[in-house]
């Protein structure tokens, strides 16, 4: 529990220091380092497509799936946040992913506007929150209260585990943004369900269907296609791969994301922050991360092992977060304010009893303005 009182603003000028101090030593060494992940990810890619047409396996699917991974979660991730922007003759998040150069930047489900919209700008600014698009407790809440039996809510568990990038990120992410046009253009909130994204019989929804389309057809055609000269039987199995690699996908982001904010040791929100110091604050509270410190540990968690440096400085490059970290700690540790750093698969059984319903995140205290000074106090 956060001290009472609780100096939010002398929190915020540490973190704030610690920030300009980072952003002031962004160079030519982060730089290689992201291009070292980068180059891991293709690598995996490369050989995992270059040995699908023997048979289908899962050393094949396994490193399609770590290279396609890879490249959301460092590569995509991180130069979205602008974070490779301050180094010389980095990738910059204004070209990056945009028209064209979609099918050689990052190619998903996802559309990459749609999610740098829904991830940036909206779940970062709103961690926590209601309004957070990837609150999962709050997302949930229909198999949570259900009066199912057991198996069933683990079924669909499983399901979502399996499909989550189609069935639920790539329309969400669609669904938030078409939301915020509809907004600007008529004043009127859209209240979509999710599954409206799929529907043909409106523009809106064939829009969405034009937007996954690319990856469907270079992934599942495309790449099947490309493998003929040695026969049907080896582009089948690039299929099969294909498939496999997907499912895998899949459940590795799954594994990876969804436990960054779920867990009945972290706090969601019922009000929007009002400054630096409760924004701050809200970030370690709504946050966990996991163990790691090398680059073999880094990548293969997607630097999301440093969650909780990422919601502090979302712009920073991969290796900053990691440098960034035990600082990080120690000065939550001088303020009293919990920091959660655990194992991926402790988080992960957290994020499944969140999930179905048998635990609950705690309903944060709200951060109140003392009558005097600076300070802030902690109530339920």
């Amino acid at each position: 529990m956060v001290p009472t009182p609780f100096d939010a603003a002398a929190f915020a000028r540490d973190l704030s220091a610690l920030r300009r101090e980072l952003n002031a030593s962004i160079g030519d060494r982060d730089l290689r380092h992201f291009r070292k992940m980068q180059r891991w990810g293709r690598a995996a890619s490369a050989l995992g497509w270059a040995t699908a047409w023997v048979a289908p396996n899962p050393i094949s699917a396994g490193l399609i799936a770590l290279g396609t991974t890879a490249r959301w979660t460092i590569v995509a991730h991180h130069v979205s946040h602008r974070g490779l922007d301050r180094t010389v003759g980095g990738p910059r998040s204004a070209t990056f992913a945009k028209g064209a150069r979609r099918v050689v930047d990052w190619l998903e489900w996802l559309d990459p506007e749609a999610w740098a919209y829904e991830h940036n700008a909206v779940h970062h600014s709103r961690t926590g929150e209601v309004a957070d698009p990837d609150l999962v407790e709050h997302n949930m809440r229909r198999v949570r209260e259900a009066s199912w039996p057991a198996p069933a809510k683990w079924a669909l568990v499983g399901f979502y585990a399996c499909t989550w990038r189609l069935t639920y990120y790539a329309p969400n992410a669609w669904q938030v943004l078409r939301a915020k046009e509809h907004l600007r253009e008529t004043g009127d909130v859209l209240d979509a369900p999710i599954r409206a994204a799929f529907d043909p019989r409106t523009e809106a929804g064939r829009a969405f269907l034009r937007s996954i389309a690319p990856y469907a057809l270079i992934r599942f055609v495309g790449a099947p296609a490309a493998f003929l000269p040695l026969g049907a039987g080896a582009a089948a199995n690039v299929l099969a791969n294909a498939l496999l690699a997907e499912v895998l996908t899949n459940l590795y982001t799954f594994v990876l994301i969804a436990p960054n904010h779920a867990g009945d040791d972290l706090h969601r929100f019922d009000e929007p922050t009002r400054d630096r110091g409760e924004f701050y604050l809200r970030q370690v509270l709504g946050s966990a991360n996991y163990e790691g410190g090398t680059d073999l540990a880094d990548f293969l968690q997607g630097f999301l092992n440093y969650q909780i440096e990422h919601h502090l400085f979302p712009d920073l490059p991969p290796l900053k977060l990691r440098e960034a970290q035990p600082r990080v700690q120690a000065i939550c540790e001088q303020h009293g304010v919990p920091y959660v750093r655990e194992g991926i698969f402790r988080r992960v059984r957290k994020l499944l009893a969140i999930m179905v319903g048998k635990a609950s995140m705690k309903r944060t205290p709200a951060v109140e303005r003392e009558a005097h000074g600076p300070g802030a106090r902690v109530v339920a």
